[in-house]
């Protein structure tokens, strides 16, 4: 082979390896296994669905800002140095940074990239210019493989570059300045990267209010969720007296669990129950089943759990009754204006508007009402509400719009703290009212599962408001508090109002016909 053609066919490898990482991984990078074998890189489950929501956001905006949220070990690290090692190595220029929360995950990850280049195949290996503790820099391209601790306030933050990799970014000691620092190092335009990858630490900390954001479409992230049955090593054999309990038995028919799955889940949950440990909720936050599970493992008092949600996700009813729509208009800048719908036992049609006025949001629902004539459509009055409630009025739709006031006395006094309590109480009860079907949306999962609830003096149910929950550095449950205006009032009352409402119509039709026997002269 002559030497033009021998460059030829190196330009057209090295062109494939930076269009598909899958090859460039798994024919040239080696990684070391949890048994400690050097093995070339194969990409599991967890890792391919990274790099397709990856390839997704690269097509749609010509650049990548992650938010991952994961189980223990399961190789996102490992395919994000990948990932920063090839943008290095192939980008003349590029600089590669990857912040971690402590010294010895520093050192860690860096001894994953070095290996990554010192067994590299000669004809790909980029000339090294230097390699220490924290960089690997190379020569003749000019670009850059360095690491961070966290623990510095001020680390990264006088550099550019195009790729980082925060890596475990729950547990940063220092996370609102390395949000003013580090983070603003990387430009936004094409070509560029950015994740932010971790297993929850609780909510409220900066890493939960980026995640709600991207969640919620509310930033340039996309939120990136890995549960812990995607990886096919967390199995373990049956015993012969292995019997499964409530718990499991809901986890293997929400999730299609195999025995040998929740045999591994049930050896581990022992394992993190050692020193009193709730082991259960420890395993939740480590090997979450989903993003809502793994951030309020550690809080006591959610009023609707995950798992009741997470069952009407998977669940297919029949719609029947009369269509029901909820309005939660924006109250503030950051909130969302979310509009549902619901008819008897599914909730469907879920819409989320950021930065509607109140004109923008009557002419939705106005459309909505003449297009698909709900009994009623409700409309928290908070905020825009009013509104929106005015304006639908002067359209001619008195008659369907009600006005629902969250703070306002419940209908059962007795029971419930003020009607916010009542409505969220009833939407917890026809969830537990099985089966029944919402939208498979990780956003109203996390909105119906984020309240707290209390008691007061007089032995009614509290939930807490929005202002509250902003206060802990939760977003407001819009998605949620739409579904639950739709149980502002009982079902009979509307039907009572569609009896009552047919009733006059066919006694004015009747005196119409009548009138008009007279003027014909049929009497």
């Amino acid at each position: 082979m002559s030497a033009k053609d021998t460059a030829e066919k190196y330009h057209q490898l090295v062109l494939k390896c930076k269009k598909d990482f899958q090859f460039y991984a798994e024919n040239f990078l080696k990684i070391r296994t949890k048994e400690g074998d050097i093995l070339p890189f194969a990409i599991n489950r967890a890792q391919k669905y990274v790099l397709e929501m990856r390839r997704r956001q690269l097509e749609e905006k010509g650049y990548v800002r992650m938010m991952i949220v994961k189980g223990r070990q399961q190789g996102v690290s490992t395919l994000i140095g990948g990932l920063g090692y090839r943008s290095a190595a192939f980008n003349t220029g590029h600089r590669t940074f990857i912040l971690a929360h402590e010294e010895e995950a520093t050192s860690n990850l860096f001894e994953m990239t070095k290996r990554y280049h010192e067994l590299m195949e000669p004809y790909m290996k980029p000339k090294t210019k230097a390699s220490n503790k924290i960089e690997l820099a190379f020569s003749e391209i000019d670009s850059s493989f360095k690491l961070g601790t966290a623990r510095n306030k001020s680390t990264g933050r006088s550099q550019t570059v195009q790729f980082l990799h925060a890596s475990e970014a729950a547990f940063y000691a220092h996370a609102d300045e390395h949000a003013k620092g580090v983070m603003q190092t990387v430009p936004l335009s094409a070509g560029t990267e950015v994740y932010m990858e971790s297993t929850a630490n609780g909510v409220g900390n900066w890493f939960h209010q980026m995640w709600q954001q991207a969640e919620s479409g509310q930033s340039d992230y996309i939120a990136v969720f890995l549960p812990w049955f995607w990886q096919d090593e967390y199995i373990y054999n049956v015993p012969d007296d292995f019997v499964l309990d409530d718990k499991e038995k809901h986890l293997k028919q929400t999730y299609l669990l195999s025995d040998e799955q929740l045999a591994w889940r049930r050896m581990k949950i022992r394992e993190l129950s050692v020193s009193g440990f709730d082991g259960d909720k420890a395993f939740q936050q480590e090997y979450p089943c989903n993003s809502t599970e793994a951030f309020n493992s550690n809080v006591n008092d959610i009023f609707i759990q995950s798992d009741i949600v997470s069952d009407a996700r998977k669940t297919q009813c029949e719609p029947v009754g009369p269509l029901l729509i909820g309005c939660d208009p924006a109250r503030f800048g950051d909130d969302r204006t979310a509009i549902v719908s619901r008819r008897g036992r599914v909730v469907f049609d879920l819409k989320t508007y950021l930065k509607y006025d109140t004109m923008q949001i009557a002419g939705i629902l106005h459309n909505k009402i003449v297009a698909e004539k709900p009994a009623k459509v409700f409309v928290d009055v908070g905020g825009l509400g009013a509104g929106v409630v005015d304006r639908l009025n002067e359209l001619g739709h008195r008659g369907v719009i009600v006005a629902v006031n969250s703070a306002e006395r419940a209908l059962d006094g007795d029971r419930y703290a003020n009607k916010r309590a009542e409505m969220w109480a009833l939407g917890k009860e026809w969830l537990l009212d099985a089966p029944v079907q919402i939208p498979d949306s990780d956003e109203l999962h996390s909105d119906l599962s984020s309240c707290r609830y209390s008691v007061d003096s007089k032995g009614r149910l509290k939930i807490e408001s929005k202002l509250e929950q902003k206060k802990r550095g939760i977003r407001s449950s819009d998605t949620a508090d739409a579904m639950l205006l739709t149980f502002a009032l009982p079902v009979a009352a509307y039907e009572k109002n569609k009896r009552d409402e047919e009733k006059t119509a066919r006694a004015i039709t009747k005196k119409v016909r009548v009138l008009k026997s007279i003027r014909n002269g049929k009497f």
